[in-house]
C-alpha cells in the first residue's frame, strides 16, 4: 500500500486532484452566466437553472454505471476517457445554436463528468493505506473547490467580454491540456483486484450499501447538504445581479473565490480527525454552514462575501468527512459505495432548485435562508446520530 507523503503518494494525489479540478471546472463554468442567459433566452429562474440541474442529474445517474463498472474493469481507464470526452463536450457547447441544444449537450457532458468522481476515492482506497487515504481525500476535496472557482472565473470573465461561447471554448481548451497531464501523471494500479461484472452482483452491492444504516445516513447527509450549498450560489447570483448590487457576470464569477474557504477546511480535515471523530466534524461543519447562511442576510456586499466564505468552510468540512467515512465503512465494493454517495450528492444538487424556488418566490433571499435552515437542521441531527451510531457499532465489534 502507498504510504502518506511518499513520492508515489504525491504523484497519485496530484493526478487525482488535477482530475478533480477539471471535472468541477467544466461543471460550474456556466453558473455566473445564469442571469445573462435568463435574459438572453427569456426564460424563468427555474428554467435557466436547468443548465446546472441537467448536468448534475446526469452525473448522478452516471455514477451508478461507472462505480460498479470500475470494480470489474479498473478505474484508471474510466477516468482518462471520461475526462477527454468532458473537454470535447465543452468545445461542443461553444457552438450550441439554441437553448435546447445547450441543455442536451450539458446532459451528455454531465454523464461523462461522472467518470472520475465515481471512482477516484475508490482508487485511493485500493492503493493507499489509511493515513494516506485520509490525507489524500482532504486534498482531493480541496481540489474540487479550486476547479469550481476556476470554471466560474473563466466562465464569468471571458463570458462577459466574448459571450458564453467564448467562455465554453476557453474551458474546453484548458481541459484538453489538463487531460494530457492527467494521463501522464496517474500511476498504474498495484493493488486493484478486478471482480467479474454481474448485474445481479452489482445490484446486490448497491442494495447492501443502502441497507447499511451508517452508510445510508452519510448518503443523506451529503446529498442534503449539497442541495443547499450549491443552489444557494445560484440564487445569490440572482440577488447580486439585481439592484442595489447590480453585479455583472465577471463580478458574479468572482464571488466564487469564496470557495477558497472550502479549500482550507478540506485540507485541514485530515488533521482534525486526529483529535475528533468524523461524525463530530460533520456536525461542526453543518453548524458553520448554518452560521454562514445567517451572515449572508446582511445588506452589505462584504458581509455577504464573508458569509459565503464561512458557508464554504462548513460545507467542505462536512463533505470531506462524509465521503471518506463512506470509503472507511464500506465492507466491500468500495467503487459502488463511493459512487452511491455521489449519486445522493448530485441528486441533491439537481433537486435543490425545486426545494428553494418556492422560498425564493415568496421571500427572496430571506426565504432561501429559511429553506436552507430547515434542511440543515435535519442533516445536523443525522450527524449526531452517526456520532452515536459509530460508538454503538464499535462496541458491537468489540463484543464480537
Amino acid at each position: 500500500m502507498i504510504s502518506a507523503r511518499s513520492p508515489a503518494w504525491w504523484r497519485a494525489t496530484l493526478a487525482l486532484c488535477l482530475g478533480s479540478i477539471l471535472v468541477f471546472f467544466n461543471l460550474y463554468a456556466p453558473q455566473p452566466l445564469l442571469p445573462d442567459l435568463r435574459q438572453t433566452y427569456g426564460v424563468s429562474t427555474l428554467a435557466v437553472s436547468l443548465i446546472m440541474s441537467v448536468a448534475t442529474l446526469a452525473l448522478a445517474g452516471a455514477l451508478l454505471v461507472f462505480g460498479p463498472l470500475s470494480d470489474a474493469i479498473g478505474r484508471g481507464g474510466i477516468m482518462r476517457v471520461t475526462l477527454l470526452l468532458t473537454g470535447l463536450c465543452s468545445l461542443g457547447l461553444a457552438f450550441a445554436p439554441n437553448f435546447e441544444t445547450l441543455l442536451a449537450l450539458r446532459l451528455v457532458q454531465g454523464f461523462v463528468l461522472g467518470g472520475l468522481p465515481a471512482v477516484a476515492i475508490a482508487w485511493m482506497g485500493d492503493e493507499f493505506d489509511r493515513p494516506a487515504l485520509m490525507a489524500a481525500v482532504g486534498l482531493y476535496i480541496g481540489a474540487n473547490t479550486l476547479g469550481g472557482i476556476g470554471g466560474r472565473l473563466i466562465g464569468g470573465g471571458i463570458g462577459e467580454f466574448g459571450g458564453a461561447s467564448a467562455g465554453f471554448l476557453a474551458v474546453g481548451l484548458v481541459t484538453l491540456v489538463g487531460v494530457a497531464l492527467f494521463w501522464k501523471l496517474l500511476p498504474a494500479p498495484r493493488q486493484f483486484k478486478p471482480r467479474r461484472f454481474e448485474l445481479r452482483g452489482a445490484l446486490a452491492d448497491l442494495g447492501g450499501h443502502l441497507r447499511h444504516p451508517l452508510l445510508l445516513a452519510a448518503y443523506l447527509l451529503g446529498g442534503i447538504n449539497f442541495l443547499i450549498f450549491i443552489n444557494q450560489y445560484s440564487y445569490i447570483t440572482f440577488r447580486l445581479a439585481d439592484e442595489p448590487f447590480g453585479l455583472s457576470a465577471r463580478w458574479l464569477g468572482m464571488i466564487f473565490l469564496t470557495y477558497l474557504g472550502g479549500t482550507f477546511s478540506s485540507a485541514l480535515s485530515g488533521r482534525l480527525t486526529r483529535h475528533f471523530s468524523q461524525p463530530a466534524c460533520m456536525a461542526l461543519g453543518i453548524l458553520i454552514l448554518m452560521a454562514g447562511t445567517l451572515i449572508t442576510l446582511a445588506d452589505s456586499l462584504p458581509w455577504i462575501i464573508a458569509g459565503l466564505t464561512v458557508n464554504a468552510v462548513g460545507f467542505f468540512l462536512a463533505h470531506s468527512m462524509a465521503s471518506s467515512w463512506v470509503s472507511r465503512q464500506a465492507e466491500r465494493a468500495r467503487g459502488s459505495a463511493s459512487a452511491l454517495y455521489l449519486v445522493f450528492y448530485y441528486l441533491g444538487a439537481s433537486l435543490g432548485s425545486l426545494w428553494l424556488e418556492p422560498f425564493w418566490q415568496r421571500g427572496g433571499w430571506f426565504g432561501v435562508a429559511i429553506g436552507s435552515w430547515l434542511l440543515l437542521s435535519l442533516t445536523f441531527a443525522i450527524a449526531l446520530w452517526l456520532w452515536r451510531g459509530e460508538r454503538g457499532f464499535e462496541r458491537l465489534s468489540a463484543l464480537r
